[in-house]
């Protein structure tokens, strides 16, 4: 997560129903618009959602009770409370139709092309959809909220409405806690599917994953079992070389002066980067990989290895690198190509000390003569 590089991919820019991962972003929005202990009111479109839903599934809640955004958050993301979607939908906009807005507006914050939501919750709407690349930077810009990463780890906790009711929620990620799993969000409509998004962080290293469109099997299990080998084969993957150290990346003619002043001298230079260049083999990575090799340094001392001559940009989609190059053209290469200058310049300043002496000798002489003469 924190170099941004895209590890292992499959079918990442394809459109697919995300949904109650949805409630990743409408955390998020509730996170950048409430404080945790306001007070959000249990509204009647909250009443009327199917299960997942507090109301439906534990304890009827009524229209008009309150509870805190702290306890909100922890129905929407523990539970996937469909109920707490449109709890947070009416508190932050001015309904569901105006926080769908908000969603759209911050998705398009995030630069995401693929992306269009309708509901808070994730239900299904043919016009609901993300992807799996999209999916990843929601979770990630999400996780790195501090209210809904904290509440994301949470294994289960008691929240409670103004009338007093509470209830023992527990997370539905079964993954959570094990084998570095520090968070995520689960998801399932039979149009959607098994979805699923986790964080692990294993030796300081965090990894987040998303699956979509897994099978609901006979022990709820697949999805976790898929999530868990994308992970592992994740940690395992070790990057390719795009170059070794000292690989010639490019040999470029280069115009320089030899000399402050004078005509311009053309040499051939390898340039070569002093670090090792990697990146995961992937077909995303294959298909929009691109090198950009800018020389904003070129002089004497460059061209002779002595400091940087310029640039290598790597870009993939989500992560820019840039390398600092250097000149390997060889001190005998750079004499040789240099000789003839160097003499021409040698004979110069010969001769214009040789002019130099001529003339202090002619100006002492005619001093002598001078002083000889007063004397007659």
């Amino acid at each position: 997560m924190k170099t941004g590089e895209i590890i292992y991919a499959k079918d990442i820019d394809k459109q697919m129903y995300p949904a109650s991962t949805t409630k990743l972003l409408t955390a998020l929005l509730l996170a950048e618009n409430k404080n945790k202990n306001d007070a959000l009111k249990y509204t009647e479109k909250a009443k009327i959602q199917p299960p997942s839903a507090l109301n439906a599934d534990l304890h009827p809640i009524n229209v008009g009770e309150t509870m805190t955004a702290q306890d909100v958050m922890d129905g929407l993301l523990l539970y996937s409370g469909n109920d707490m979607a449109y709890v947070i939908a009416e508190s932050v906009g001015k309904d569901d139709v105006d926080f769908a807005n908000k969603m759209n507006e911050k998705v398009k914050q995030l630069n995401l092309k693929n992306t269009h939501f309708v509901t808070p919750n994730g239900l299904h709407d043919p016009n609901h959809y993300t992807t799996a690349y999209d999916l990843s930077n929601i979770a990630s810009t999400a996780f790195q909220n501090p209210w809904v990463r904290e509440t994301m780890g949470k294994q289960k906790n008691t929240i409670k409405t103004s009338s007093g009711t509470s209830f023992v929620i527990e997370n539905r990620n079964k993954l959570l806690g094990k084998n570095g799993c520090i968070g995520g969000k689960t998801g399932y409509t039979s149009e959607a599917g098994k979805c699923l998004v986790t964080v692990y962080e294993r030796d300081g290293r965090k990894i987040l994953g998303v699956v979509m469109k897994s099978v609901y099997d006979a022990t709820d299990m697949a999805v976790f079992n898929d999530m868990e080998k994308i992970i592992n084969w994740s940690y395992a993957a070790k990057p390719v070389t795009l170059y070794k150290a000292g690989d010639v990346v490019t040999t470029k003619s280069i115009k320089y002066k030899p000399l402050i002043i004078g005509p311009e001298k053309t040499i051939n230079v390898p340039i070569c980067t002093k670090e090792d260049i990697v990146y995961y083999d992937n077909y995303i990575n294959k298909n929009e990989l691109s090198k950009t090799v800018n020389l904003s340094n070129i002089n004497t001392s460059s061209i002779k290895g002595e400091s940087s001559i310029g640039n290598l940009t790597v870009k993939e989609r989500n992560v820019t690198n840039n390398y600092k190059l250097y000149s390997t053209v060889s001190k005998s290469t750079f004499a040789k190509n240099n000789m003839a200058y160097y003499a021409a310049a040698a004979a110069i300043v010969l001769c214009i000390v040789g002019v130099a002496i001529y003339a202090i000798k002619k100006i002492i002489s005619l001093n002598r003569r001078n002083k000889r003469g007063k004397y007659i």
